[in-house]
Protein backbone atom coordinates (compact mmCIF):
# COMPACT_ATOMS: atom_id res chain seq x y z
CA UNK A 1 0.00 0.00 0.00
CA UNK A 2 1.31 3.46 -0.85
CA UNK A 3 2.03 5.80 2.03
CA UNK A 4 -0.41 8.30 0.54
CA UNK A 5 -3.17 5.73 1.22
CA UNK A 6 -2.04 5.49 4.82
CA UNK A 7 -2.57 9.23 5.20
CA UNK A 8 -5.88 9.30 3.35
CA UNK A 9 -7.49 6.25 4.97
CA UNK A 10 -8.61 6.11 8.58
CA UNK A 11 -8.24 2.42 9.36
CA UNK A 12 -9.60 2.85 12.87
CA UNK A 13 -12.79 4.36 11.45
CA UNK A 14 -13.06 1.63 8.80
CA UNK A 15 -13.03 -1.04 11.52
CA UNK A 16 -15.16 1.06 13.84
CA UNK A 17 -12.68 0.99 16.75
CA UNK A 18 -10.96 3.65 18.85
CA UNK A 19 -7.33 4.65 18.20
CA UNK A 20 -6.31 3.00 21.46
CA UNK A 21 -8.24 -0.22 20.72
CA UNK A 22 -6.65 -3.43 21.94
CA UNK A 23 -5.59 -6.23 19.60
CA UNK A 24 -8.58 -8.24 20.78
CA UNK A 25 -10.98 -5.40 19.93
CA UNK A 26 -9.45 -5.02 16.47
CA UNK A 27 -9.68 -8.74 15.82
CA UNK A 28 -13.30 -8.87 17.00
CA UNK A 29 -14.29 -5.91 14.81
CA UNK A 30 -12.62 -7.43 11.75
CA UNK A 31 -14.29 -10.80 12.26
CA UNK A 32 -17.73 -9.20 12.38
CA UNK A 33 -17.19 -6.96 9.32
CA UNK A 34 -15.48 -9.66 7.24
CA UNK A 35 -18.40 -12.02 7.73
CA UNK A 36 -20.87 -9.26 6.80
CA UNK A 37 -19.14 -7.96 3.66
CA UNK A 38 -17.34 -10.98 2.22
CA UNK A 39 -18.02 -11.25 -1.56
CA UNK A 40 -19.10 -14.88 -1.27
CA UNK A 41 -22.05 -13.77 0.84
CA UNK A 42 -22.72 -10.68 -1.33
CA UNK A 43 -22.41 -12.07 -4.85
CA UNK A 44 -22.34 -9.33 -7.48
CA UNK A 45 -22.35 -6.51 -4.91
CA UNK A 46 -19.45 -4.23 -5.91
CA UNK A 47 -19.91 -2.00 -2.87
CA UNK A 48 -19.61 -4.98 -0.50
CA UNK A 49 -16.48 -6.19 -2.31
CA UNK A 50 -14.85 -2.74 -1.97
CA UNK A 51 -15.82 -2.61 1.69
CA UNK A 52 -14.27 -6.05 2.22
CA UNK A 53 -11.01 -4.90 0.65
CA UNK A 54 -10.97 -1.79 2.85
CA UNK A 55 -11.50 -3.69 6.09
CA UNK A 56 -8.89 -6.27 5.01
CA UNK A 57 -6.37 -3.49 4.45
CA UNK A 58 -7.23 -1.91 7.78
CA UNK A 59 -6.86 -5.16 9.70
CA UNK A 60 -3.62 -6.00 7.88
CA UNK A 61 -2.01 -2.83 9.20
CA UNK A 62 -3.56 -2.51 12.64
CA UNK A 63 -3.03 -6.18 13.54
CA UNK A 64 0.72 -5.89 12.98
CA UNK A 65 2.44 -4.01 15.87
CA UNK A 66 5.25 -2.60 13.68
CA UNK A 67 2.98 -1.47 10.86
CA UNK A 68 0.45 -0.03 13.27
CA UNK A 69 3.23 2.03 14.90
CA UNK A 70 4.42 3.25 11.50
CA UNK A 71 0.82 3.99 10.43
CA UNK A 72 0.16 6.03 13.59
CA UNK A 73 3.40 7.99 13.02
CA UNK A 74 2.58 8.78 9.39
CA UNK A 75 -0.99 9.79 10.28
CA UNK A 76 0.35 12.07 13.01
CA UNK A 77 2.48 14.05 10.51
CA UNK A 78 0.23 13.49 7.49
CA UNK A 79 -1.39 16.90 7.65
CA UNK A 80 1.82 18.72 6.71
CA UNK A 81 3.27 16.18 4.28
CA UNK A 82 3.33 17.04 0.58
CA UNK A 83 4.74 15.56 -2.58
CA UNK A 84 8.41 16.54 -2.93
CA UNK A 85 9.19 18.98 -5.77
CA UNK A 86 11.48 17.90 -8.59
CA UNK A 87 14.93 19.29 -7.98
CA UNK A 88 18.23 18.68 -6.32
CA UNK A 89 18.23 15.75 -3.94
CA UNK A 90 14.87 14.47 -5.12
CA UNK A 91 14.23 11.41 -7.26
CA UNK A 92 12.51 11.45 -10.62
CA UNK A 93 9.28 10.26 -9.06
CA UNK A 94 9.28 13.03 -6.46
CA UNK A 95 6.23 11.45 -4.81
CA UNK A 96 5.03 10.67 -1.34
CA UNK A 97 6.71 7.30 -1.54
CA UNK A 98 10.10 9.08 -1.79
CA UNK A 99 9.64 10.82 1.54
CA UNK A 100 8.61 7.71 3.47
CA UNK A 101 9.98 4.88 1.35
CA UNK A 102 12.04 3.50 4.24
CA UNK A 103 8.89 2.74 6.20
CA UNK A 104 7.51 0.25 3.63
CA UNK A 105 10.03 -2.58 3.76
CA UNK A 106 8.04 -5.40 5.35
CA UNK A 107 9.63 -8.82 5.54
CA UNK A 108 8.59 -12.44 5.24
CA UNK A 109 6.75 -11.99 1.94
CA UNK A 110 4.27 -9.54 3.46
CA UNK A 111 2.93 -6.96 1.03
CA UNK A 112 2.71 -3.30 2.13
CA UNK A 113 -0.65 -2.77 3.73
CA UNK A 114 -1.81 -6.31 2.80
CA UNK A 115 -1.65 -9.93 3.85
CA UNK A 116 1.03 -12.44 2.93
CA UNK A 117 1.49 -12.72 -0.81
CA UNK A 118 0.62 -16.40 -0.49
CA UNK A 119 -2.59 -15.88 1.42
CA UNK A 120 -5.93 -14.09 1.32
CA UNK A 121 -8.03 -13.86 4.42
CA UNK A 122 -5.87 -14.28 7.58
CA UNK A 123 -5.54 -17.93 8.65
CA UNK A 124 -7.01 -17.20 12.07
CA UNK A 125 -10.27 -16.23 10.36
CA UNK A 126 -10.51 -19.23 8.05
CA UNK A 127 -13.39 -20.59 10.15
CA UNK A 128 -15.54 -17.65 9.03
CA UNK A 129 -15.95 -19.06 5.55
CA UNK A 130 -15.03 -22.72 5.88
CA UNK A 131 -11.32 -22.30 5.17
CA UNK A 132 -11.91 -22.40 1.42
CA UNK A 133 -10.25 -19.13 0.50
CA UNK A 134 -6.77 -18.32 -0.69
CA UNK A 135 -4.91 -15.62 -2.56
CA UNK A 136 -6.05 -13.71 -5.59
CA UNK A 137 -6.61 -10.19 -6.91
CA UNK A 138 -9.36 -9.59 -4.36
CA UNK A 139 -7.56 -11.38 -1.54
CA UNK A 140 -9.80 -14.45 -1.67
CA UNK A 141 -10.95 -17.26 -3.92
CA UNK A 142 -14.41 -18.73 -4.09
CA UNK A 143 -15.25 -22.12 -2.65
CA UNK A 144 -15.73 -24.99 -5.13
CA UNK A 145 -18.97 -24.56 -7.03
CA UNK A 146 -21.68 -27.09 -7.83
CA UNK A 147 -22.23 -27.95 -11.50
CA UNK A 148 -24.93 -26.16 -13.51
CA UNK A 149 -28.44 -27.60 -13.85
CA UNK A 150 -29.66 -29.04 -17.14
CA UNK A 151 -33.20 -28.93 -18.56
CA UNK A 152 -35.35 -31.31 -20.57
CA UNK A 153 -39.04 -31.80 -21.37
CA UNK A 154 -41.35 -34.77 -21.85
CA UNK A 155 -45.03 -35.55 -22.49
CA UNK A 156 -47.14 -38.01 -20.51
CA UNK A 157 -50.71 -39.23 -20.70
CA UNK A 158 -53.50 -37.75 -18.63
CA UNK A 159 -53.73 -41.05 -16.78
CA UNK A 160 -50.00 -40.90 -16.00
CA UNK A 161 -50.40 -37.44 -14.49
CA UNK A 162 -53.20 -38.65 -12.21
CA UNK A 163 -51.69 -41.95 -11.06
CA UNK A 164 -48.00 -41.10 -11.39
CA UNK A 165 -45.54 -42.78 -13.73
CA UNK A 166 -41.88 -43.32 -14.55
CA UNK A 167 -40.35 -42.30 -17.87
CA UNK A 168 -36.90 -42.89 -19.35
CA UNK A 169 -34.88 -40.09 -20.95
CA UNK A 170 -32.04 -41.25 -23.16
CA UNK A 171 -28.72 -39.39 -23.13
CA UNK A 172 -26.66 -38.92 -26.35
CA UNK A 173 -24.22 -41.54 -25.05
CA UNK A 174 -27.05 -44.06 -24.64
CA UNK A 175 -27.52 -43.77 -20.87
CA UNK A 176 -31.16 -43.83 -19.80
CA UNK A 177 -32.19 -41.58 -16.91
CA UNK A 178 -35.31 -42.71 -15.03
CA UNK A 179 -37.57 -39.82 -14.10
CA UNK A 180 -40.23 -40.50 -11.47
CA UNK A 181 -43.31 -38.37 -12.09
CA UNK A 182 -45.41 -38.03 -8.91
CA UNK A 183 -49.16 -38.61 -8.90
CA UNK A 184 -51.18 -35.45 -9.36
CA UNK A 185 -48.56 -33.48 -11.32
CA UNK A 186 -49.94 -30.56 -13.32
CA UNK A 187 -49.23 -29.63 -16.91
CA UNK A 188 -46.05 -27.52 -17.09
CA UNK A 189 -44.69 -28.49 -13.67
CA UNK A 190 -41.04 -29.56 -13.31
CA UNK A 191 -39.51 -32.70 -11.84
CA UNK A 192 -35.99 -32.50 -10.39
CA UNK A 193 -33.58 -35.42 -10.83
CA UNK A 194 -30.71 -34.95 -8.38
CA UNK A 195 -27.14 -35.21 -9.61
CA UNK A 196 -27.91 -35.55 -13.33
CA UNK A 197 -26.81 -32.04 -14.32
CA UNK A 198 -23.41 -30.69 -15.32
CA UNK A 199 -20.27 -31.81 -13.50
CA UNK A 200 -18.85 -29.47 -10.84
CA UNK A 201 -16.02 -29.67 -8.26
CA UNK A 202 -18.58 -29.52 -5.44
CA UNK A 203 -20.90 -32.05 -7.06
CA UNK A 204 -23.07 -32.41 -10.14
CA UNK A 205 -25.99 -30.12 -10.83
CA UNK A 206 -29.54 -31.42 -11.28
CA UNK A 207 -31.75 -32.25 -14.25
CA UNK A 208 -35.00 -30.25 -14.40
CA UNK A 209 -37.67 -31.96 -16.52
CA UNK A 210 -40.74 -29.99 -17.64
CA UNK A 211 -43.76 -32.32 -17.84
CA UNK A 212 -46.43 -31.68 -20.47
CA UNK A 213 -49.74 -33.50 -19.89
CA UNK A 214 -51.83 -34.62 -22.87
CA UNK A 215 -55.54 -33.76 -22.95
CA UNK A 216 -58.25 -36.31 -22.13
CA UNK A 217 -61.44 -36.78 -24.14
CA UNK A 218 -63.69 -36.83 -21.07
CA UNK A 219 -61.91 -35.29 -18.08
CA UNK A 220 -60.66 -31.71 -17.85
CA UNK A 221 -58.43 -30.65 -14.97
CA UNK A 222 -59.23 -27.48 -13.00
CA UNK A 223 -56.61 -27.14 -10.26
CA UNK A 224 -57.09 -30.33 -8.25
CA UNK A 225 -60.71 -30.63 -9.40
CA UNK A 226 -61.88 -32.64 -12.39
CA UNK A 227 -64.63 -31.43 -14.71
CA UNK A 228 -66.92 -33.64 -16.79
CA UNK A 229 -70.05 -33.07 -18.89
CA UNK A 230 -72.91 -35.57 -18.42
CA UNK A 231 -76.04 -35.64 -20.61
CA UNK A 232 -79.48 -36.11 -19.05
CA UNK A 233 -82.87 -36.50 -20.67
CA UNK A 234 -85.49 -33.79 -20.54
CA UNK A 235 -87.69 -35.81 -18.13
CA UNK A 236 -84.69 -36.36 -15.82
CA UNK A 237 -83.90 -32.66 -15.79
CA UNK A 238 -87.52 -31.61 -15.39
CA UNK A 239 -88.63 -34.18 -12.84
CA UNK A 240 -85.33 -34.87 -11.11
CA UNK A 241 -83.39 -38.14 -11.11
CA UNK A 242 -80.52 -40.13 -9.62
CA UNK A 243 -77.87 -40.83 -12.27
CA UNK A 244 -74.56 -42.70 -12.26
CA UNK A 245 -71.36 -40.98 -13.44
CA UNK A 246 -67.85 -42.46 -13.86
CA UNK A 247 -64.91 -41.33 -11.73
CA UNK A 248 -61.17 -41.17 -12.44
CA UNK A 249 -60.45 -44.29 -10.35
CA UNK A 250 -62.77 -46.45 -12.49
CA UNK A 251 -65.71 -46.49 -10.09
CA UNK A 252 -69.17 -44.96 -10.50
CA UNK A 253 -70.96 -42.63 -8.10
CA UNK A 254 -74.64 -41.72 -7.89
CA UNK A 255 -75.45 -38.06 -8.36
CA UNK A 256 -78.81 -36.49 -7.56
CA UNK A 257 -80.14 -34.21 -10.31
CA UNK A 258 -82.67 -31.87 -8.70
CA UNK A 259 -86.03 -31.34 -10.43
CA UNK A 260 -85.94 -28.36 -12.77
CA UNK A 261 -82.17 -28.55 -13.39
CA UNK A 262 -81.27 -26.42 -16.43
CA UNK A 263 -78.64 -27.35 -18.97
CA UNK A 264 -75.22 -26.02 -17.88
CA UNK A 265 -75.73 -26.34 -14.12
CA UNK A 266 -72.70 -27.85 -12.33
CA UNK A 267 -73.06 -30.32 -9.47
CA UNK A 268 -70.20 -31.10 -7.08
CA UNK A 269 -69.13 -34.56 -5.91
CA UNK A 270 -66.75 -34.18 -2.96
CA UNK A 271 -63.42 -36.00 -2.88
CA UNK A 272 -63.57 -37.49 -6.36
CA UNK A 273 -60.99 -35.26 -8.02
CA UNK A 274 -57.19 -35.40 -8.26
CA UNK A 275 -55.34 -36.90 -5.29
CA UNK A 276 -52.08 -35.17 -4.34
CA UNK A 277 -49.85 -35.11 -1.27
CA UNK A 278 -51.73 -32.00 -0.14
CA UNK A 279 -55.26 -33.35 -0.47
CA UNK A 280 -57.95 -34.42 -2.94
CA UNK A 281 -60.04 -32.26 -5.24
CA UNK A 282 -63.69 -32.68 -6.25
CA UNK A 283 -65.54 -33.95 -9.31
CA UNK A 284 -67.52 -31.16 -10.98
CA UNK A 285 -70.41 -32.54 -13.06
CA UNK A 286 -71.93 -30.17 -15.62
CA UNK A 287 -75.42 -31.18 -16.76
CA UNK A 288 -76.23 -31.10 -20.47
CA UNK A 289 -79.93 -31.57 -21.21
CA UNK A 290 -80.09 -33.76 -24.30
CA UNK A 291 -82.64 -32.94 -27.02
CA UNK A 292 -83.81 -36.04 -28.91
CA UNK A 293 -83.10 -35.95 -32.62
CA UNK A 294 -85.64 -38.51 -33.84
CA UNK A 295 -89.01 -38.80 -32.11
CA UNK A 296 -91.37 -41.69 -32.49
CA UNK A 297 -95.02 -40.93 -33.27
CA UNK A 298 -95.98 -41.51 -29.66
CA UNK A 299 -93.14 -39.32 -28.35
CA UNK A 300 -94.01 -36.54 -30.77
CA UNK A 301 -97.65 -36.61 -29.61
CA UNK A 302 -96.46 -36.50 -25.99
CA UNK A 303 -94.30 -33.45 -26.67
CA UNK A 304 -97.21 -31.70 -28.37
CA UNK A 305 -99.36 -32.45 -25.38
CA UNK A 306 -96.69 -31.03 -23.08
CA UNK A 307 -96.45 -27.89 -25.20
CA UNK A 308 -100.19 -27.43 -25.02
CA UNK A 309 -100.12 -27.90 -21.27
CA UNK A 310 -97.47 -25.22 -20.81
CA UNK A 311 -98.76 -22.64 -23.29
CA UNK A 312 -98.72 -19.84 -20.73
CA UNK A 313 -95.02 -20.29 -19.83
CA UNK A 314 -92.67 -17.81 -21.53
CA UNK A 315 -89.09 -19.01 -21.17
CA UNK A 316 -87.78 -15.78 -22.79
CA UNK A 317 -89.61 -13.39 -20.54
CA UNK A 318 -87.44 -10.38 -19.61
CA UNK A 319 -84.87 -11.10 -22.31
CA UNK A 320 -85.48 -7.78 -24.12
CA UNK A 321 -84.88 -5.83 -20.92
CA UNK A 322 -81.56 -7.59 -20.36
CA UNK A 323 -80.50 -6.81 -23.93
CA UNK A 324 -80.91 -3.02 -23.65
CA UNK A 325 -77.69 -0.96 -23.84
Amino acid sequence: MASQDWVDKDFYKILGVAKDASDADIKKAYRKLARQHHPDTNSGDAAAEKKFKDISEAYSVLSDPDERQQYDAIRAMGGGARFAPHGAGSTANGGFEDLFGGLFTGGGGRQPGGFSSAGGIPPEFADLFGGGFGGGPAGYQRAPQKGADRTASTSISFSGSIRGTTIGLREPDGEVIDVRVPAGIKDGQKVRVRGKGQYGPAGNGDLLVTVNVKNHDFYTRDGDNLRIHVPVSFPEAALGADIEVPTIDGEHVRVRVPAGTPSGRTLRVKGRGVKTSKGTGDLLVTIDVAVPQNLSKEAEEAVKAFAAATTGADVRQGLAAKARL
